[in-house]
């Protein structure tokens, strides 16, 4: 039967394709495809870590002592017995020969099939058997752990070995950071989580991929099964479950259309983004990996605004990159843009892109009491100073081959400026003494706190530039998680406190004659566009699937019209309701001249 998931929609567009469960685990579990020519030697690692635990749980049975009682031995013999089903172990291999899922994600999803025959079944007893199952499967994924043969780093297989003929898109709970960038270099058509909200890591990096996403779907890993047909309404915020056929037709139709506007708009990527009254507009890249690049420079990007370098430090088993591979990966990006600027952030690790792998639900609850609130950011790079310094040598190192620019995250206190300025000084000077080629390195702040608007004036005796990280700002001047779907509704943009902030910061920036750019999701949603331009904002940094859609907005505007409305607007207490009334008479205006 057809059912429909209500949720947040994140990433525009439509996506139909069959279900791939990431089941949610109380162990942590790795999600990666393997290529065709290693799913043997994954049945092997499952073999090994049966064969591990049936040792371990005979040594328990033989050793229990004489006074336990008959329960716990019966116990463990329905432990024995599903470690040793032949249909399970066909299940699992199922999923790692047909999908080529690695070891440990073939049998989580295998868990979540058996799990919900369990909860169906009538027999109260029947159904208790869920929890021996889960605890099996429990006993497997930390076997698969000490096996010592998995690779550190993931592999992609190619998308015809895992989809065949059909589509698919990733449902889960919740996906982690590092998950989100393997699955970033697989097959997916559209992603669909329980939790989440518009500004968390997954809807982030599903923009940057141009696929539909919805998050904050509440039970959609609940109700969605393994290979249930799934239509993702990604403007929306609807999943539908096994549509009908007209639905179906219907949502194939909308995914035909939006094709072919995304090839309209792509005629717009080498038109310089001017004004209607001539303002140029600078349409930069936000960018993960040295991959995404290439990407930075087909979209018509004229530099990388951001370059998030902690995706680097990501899937390494808590092995740091060396400097040697930084300043390769530096490089690589400044020579594929070709002369355009690279902006190039510090590390920020901490809050919702913990470094090593775990959930984010762990990182919020049992490892720090508020991790938004603690150690990320330029804070966790000072406190790791020999890490810190080896990026900044890299970066260093890599100007010499082109424009970069240094970018610090969520700095606040002038002593921390002070520090890293010192650091970078002293980097520079080793650097040079060594005989190594250095560029000219603007430095530049992240502007993503309160107080850090506040202290603009002294930040600019030390910093080049600025870039308003609008993700963070929203969520650290209305005290809400962006992650936390129970109160995502708060998470407000047009906030008065928020427009406020980033109106004083462009200004002040001006007034200073310093560089001033948005970077945050605020930069790639076209709604914002003019109200930015109207601030007097020339600098926008967004995925490279966002930049057309912006410069048509660009295209359109007036900015000098546009800067006549912005105090009223922000005079407003509904600053949205103020702004769509100009808005709306500016856009039949700018129709009539484009007309014409």
């Amino acid at each position: 039967m057809s059912i429909q998931v209500f949720g947040l929609p994140v990433s525009r567009g439509v996506a139909i394709g069959r279900a791939v469960l990431v089941a949610s685990s109380r162990v942590d579990v790795a999600h990666y495809f393997v290529p065709a020519s290693q799913t043997r030697r994954e049945i092997e690692r499952l073999r090994r870590a049966r064969d591990a635990v049936a040792a371990e749980l005979s040594t328990l049975q033989r050793d229990l002592p004489p006074e336990a009682p008959s329960e716990l031995s019966a116990l463990l013999d329905v432990h024995l017995m599903l470690l040793h089903d032949e249909a399970l172990a066909e299940a699992i291999m199922h999923w790692i020969l047909e999908r080529h899922y690695n070891a440990e994600w073939a049998l989580s999803a295998q868990l979540e099939v058996v799990a919900r025959q369990f909860d169906e079944m009538e027999d109260e007893y029947l159904r208790g058997r869920k929890a021996d199952m889960e605890q099996v499967t429990e006993r497997l994924l930390r076997a698969l752990a000490r096996d010592g043969t998995v690779s550190v780093s993931m592999v992609a297989a190619p998308a015809q070995d895992v989809a065949g003929e059909d589509p698919l898109v990733l449902v889960a709970n919740d996906i982690a950071p590092a998950d989100m960038l393997q699955f970033k270099r697989s097959v997916f058509t559209g992603f669909i989580t329980d939790v989440g909200g518009k500004t968390s890591h997954t809807a982030i990096v599903a923009r940057s991929m141009d696929i539909p996403a919805v998050v904050g779907a509440r039970e959609a890993s609940r109700l969605i099964r393994q290979d249930d047909w799934v239509v993702i309404d990604g403007d929306t915020g609807v999943v539908i479950v096994n549509p009908s056929p007209i639905v179906l037709e219907e949502y194939r139709f909308r995914q035909r259309q939006s094709e072919l506007e995304r090839a309209r708009l792509n005629r717009l990527r080498h038109t310089p983004a001017l004004t209607l009254d001539g303002e140029n507009v600078e349409l930069l890249a936000n960018i993960e990996l040295p991959s995404d690049a290439q990407a930075a420079v087909d979209a018509g990007a004229v530099g990388v605004g951001l370059f998030r370098t902690e995706f680097l430090f990501m899937n390494r088993g808590g092995v740091l990159p060396s400097e040697e591979e930084q300043f390769e990966a530096y490089r690589s990006v400044v020579q594929t843009m070709a002369g355009l600027p690279v902006t190039i952030r510090t590390v920020d690790i901490g809050a919702d892109k913990p470094l090593e792998r775990m959930s984010l639900q762990e990182l919020r609850h049992e490892h720090s009491l508020n991790p938004a609130l603690g150690l990320r950011a330029i804070r966790w790079s000072l406190a790791e100073p020999a890490m810190f310094r080896q990026q900044i040598r890299a970066i260093l190192r890599a100007s010499a081959y082109g424009k970069i620019k240094l970018l610090l995250p969520m700095v606040v206190h002038l002593r921390e400026i002070r520090q890293t300025m010192e650091l970078i000084t002293r980097s520079r000077q080793q650097l040079l003494d060594s005989g190594h080629p250095i560029g000219e390195v603007q430095v530049g702040a992240m502007i993503e706190v309160p107080a850090a608007v506040m202290m603009l004036p002294a930040f600019f005796r030390h910093f080049d530039f600025v870039s308003i990280g609008t993700n963070d700002l929203i969520q650290y001047t209305l005290a809400i998680d962006r992650a936390d779907e129970q109160v995502a509704h708060l998470y407000d943009p047009w906030h008065p406190a928020v427009l406020k902030l980033i109106a004083d910061t462009i200004a002040c920036a001006q007034r200073h004659g310093k560089g001033v750019s948005v970077c945050g999701e605020m930069a790639g949603d076209p709604v914002f566009t003019e109200l930015l331009l109207g601030m007097g904002l020339r600098s926008f940094s967004m995925h490279p699937a966002q930049i057309a859609g912006i410069k048509q907005r660009v295209l359109r505007a007036d900015s000098r019209k546009l800067q006549g409305a912005i105090e009223r607007t922000l005079q407003s207490e509904d600053p949205q309701a103020a702004w769509n009334s100009v808005s709306l008479r500016g856009e039949e205006a700018s129709e009539t001249v484009l007309q014409h």
